[in-house]
């Protein structure tokens, strides 16, 4: 089902795969670079029903304008406020998350929307070559139970550049900002993939 929202940053998109009997609500938006196409997105679209929980793939208002460049981080924050009422209308905790611009906008708004979560895949730690520009604020400050999924070879940020914080932490191995492996890994794409629902499902069963 899709849902077409209004808000204060222009005209947004939820694209829902519903369980039959949802425990959890995890929303994910996009990164600044892509879309809800993205393999781990739409991966966990595909698996987590099973597991009680309903995903919201959620478009930021410039990817459905169709604009190539993301806005600055106000102003995706602006379109996931006005996301959340719909977002939480089912009543059920909803977890936020993201790929990396969205995991930024699901841990900087994280405690003033009351998500009960922040799943961050592929969390922007800092620009690619500038590990002294670090966004470890961000994920540091989301005040709820936090997942990082991140790649072994992510050039915004590797595993073991992140500090020690209340957030747990997986590792895809091998894989990129888009957690792509390359061939010659000792793991297929379709088992990184994995490692990503696995982890996901096993952390928010956790959660209750």
């Amino acid at each position: 089902m899709t849902e077409i929202i209004e808000t204060d940053a222009g005209t947004a998109r939820i694209t829902w795969h519903e369980a039959k009997k949802a425990r959890l609500v995890l929303a994910v938006s996009h990164g600044a670079g892509g879309g809800i196409e993205a393999r781990d997105l739409q991966a966990l679209a595909q698996a987590l029903p099973a597991h009680g929980v309903s995903v919201a793939l959620v478009e930021q208002p410039w990817r459905v304008a169709g604009k190539k460049v993301a806005p600055a981080p106000k102003t995706l924050d602006v379109g996931w406020r006005g996301l959340w009422p719909a977002l939480a209308a089912s009543g059920v905790p909803v977890v936020a998350g993201g790929r990396s611009a969205g995991a930024r906008v699901a841990c900087r708004t994280a405690t003033e929307l009351g998500a009960a979560a922040v799943l961050a895949l592929s969390f922007p730690l800092h620009p690619p070559g500038r590990p002294e520009k670090s966004r470890a604020d961000e994920l540091l400050g989301s005040g709820v139970p936090t997942l990082v999924v991140q790649g072994g070879n992510d050039p915004f940020g590797k595993p073991a550049e992140f500090p020690a914080g209340t957030f747990e932490l997986v590792e895809v191995p091998y894989g990129d900002h888009g957690f792509a492996v390359p061939k010659k890994a000792p793991l297929d794409q379709g088992e990184a993939v994995k490692i990503v629902t696995d982890a996901t499902a096993k952390w928010l069963t956790s959660l209750g």
